[in-house]
């Protein structure tokens, strides 16, 4: 009997010791990863600044993005990825399988550019009249190239299969919606999917936060049937206006740039960019076959709250004697907003604090008004997460705020973002 227990003993320790073996050099081989992610991340930058300006200089409008695919499948061919450009419009998608089991993770990268020309102080202006790079979609093009690269440099440790989609058509709404409804890439059966969007947050600041990132954004249309005068006019604006805004403590939340105020930006507990609902303070008005036309744009954090909008404008042309001159009051347009999935949420964050220290992802505690995202779609579909990176560099006047003349980022900012979201996604693969 004591020999039985001697020999189990023996065995049992073997096996400990084996399998601490083991994990001790899968550990090892872990910290490797990162070390090399690191490394990589940082030899390949002034590459992918390169790649930034190029993009930049020469912008494609949604629909028209055909340079921009033939640059960024080029780019993943000579990685050696597997390419599918059939899903929809100039779509890219790279496939990189890792030499591991593993899950389908996907990273999304927007193509398109703004219809615009504003004032771009950069040595690297756009060489195309009225099409200009404003949003940032560049940039995000450039960091997801960069994951790419770096994660195909590290695919004999990488679980799973990475997904690199390159979506045109986000700025009109359109892209996310086709690539979902295509059966080509329903097939890919995605576990996860991720993006980022850089914003006027301090470069490098990354932010996040559990479900919607950004205000639901709806547009009204109502319809009279006699004219109205311009005095008219502009007093049943104000009226409908003030029925439905909605603030705290006179806070301004349409003032957009107070996103990054530090006491009241997005970033503070206390923000004033929760439980709001702001209304375009010029409401578009006109008349057309007799009839009197009015549109404007609506932001309202709380879900619950937008089936009240409706009635509640009614109830203001009834009150000022309009009751019986009403066409129809209905929503235009009502586009989904980014909706983080919690779990995933949490298990990035932490993904990220384990790798970077804890603190490195900062909560985001508000929705950003008069942005959105056709990433949206996808998060019908599939449990993702959309992350805020800031792009801003205060000192030097540097200012990524979007949509906006002199929109520009501090391209360190992609340093960041290519380092940890290349951990990211190899640690989700897992």
């Amino acid at each position: 009997m004591n020999r039985q227990i001697l020999l189990a003993f023996l065995i049992f320790t073997l096996f400990c010791s084996q399998y601490g073996s083991v994990y001790a050099q899968n550990k090892k081989s872990e910290i490797n990863v990162q070390e090399s992610i690191k490394f990589e991340t940082d030899k390949i930058f002034e590459k992918l600044v390169q790649i930034r300006r190029e993009l930049h200089e020469n912008p494609e409008l949604a629909g028209k993005e055909k340079r921009t695919q033939e640059f960024i499948q080029k780019y993943l061919s000579d990685l050696g990825f597997q390419i599918e450009t059939n899903i929809y419009g100039y779509g890219v998608v790279g496939i990189l399988k890792g030499a591991k089991k593993g899950k389908k993770i996907g990273w999304r990268a927007d193509m398109d550019a703004l219809p615009n020309d504003f004032e771009d102080k950069s040595d690297f202006k756009s060489k195309i009249k009225g099409v200009q790079h404003g949003c940032g979609h560049d940039v995000h093009m450039a960091i997801a190239l960069g994951i790419a690269e770096i994660l195909a440099k590290n695919k004999q440790a990488l679980h799973g299969t990475v997904y690199f989609i390159f979506q045109p058509e986000e700025e009109t709404f359109v892209g996310a919606k086709k690539f979902i409804e295509n059966q080509l890439f329903a097939k890919l059966k995605l576990d996860e999917i991720y993006a980022l969007h850089v914003t006027a947050l301090p470069a490098g600041k990354i932010v996040v936060k559990q479900n919607e990132m950004f205000a639901y954004q709806t547009e009204i249309g109502i319809e009279l049937k006699n004219a109205l005068s311009a005095e008219e006019a502009k007093e049943l604006t104000s009226k409908i206006r003030h029925s439905l805004v909605r603030t705290h403590n006179g806070s301004k939340p349409w003032e957009i740039q107070s996103i990054v105020d530090p006491q009241i930006g997005i970033t503070n507990p206390n923000t004033i960019f929760k439980d709001y609902l702001i209304a375009d303070e010029n409401f578009r008005t006109y008349t057309k076959n007799g009839t009197f036309h009015l549109k404007g744009e609506i932001y309202e954090t709380d879900s619950a709250r937008l089936k009240k909008i409706i009635p509640t404008v009614e109830q203001v042309l009834k009150d000022n004697n309009y009751g019986s001159q009403i066409i129809s009051v209905k929503f235009i347009k009502e586009n989904p907003t980014v909706l983080n999935n919690p779990d995933l949420t949490k298990a990035s964050i932490n993904t990220i604090n384990s790798v970077y220290g804890k603190g490195f992802v900062e909560t985001d505690y508000g929705q950003v008004p008069y942005f959105n995202d056709d990433f949206a779609y996808f998060q019908q579909k599939i449990p993702g997460v959309y992350f805020l990176l800031g792009g801003s560099n205060f000192e030097k006047g540097i200012i990524a705020m979007n949509h906006a003349p002199n929109f520009d980022v501090d391209e360190e900012c992609m340093r960041t973002a290519v380092r940890t979201f290349s951990s990211v996604l190899f640690e989700r693969g897992k």
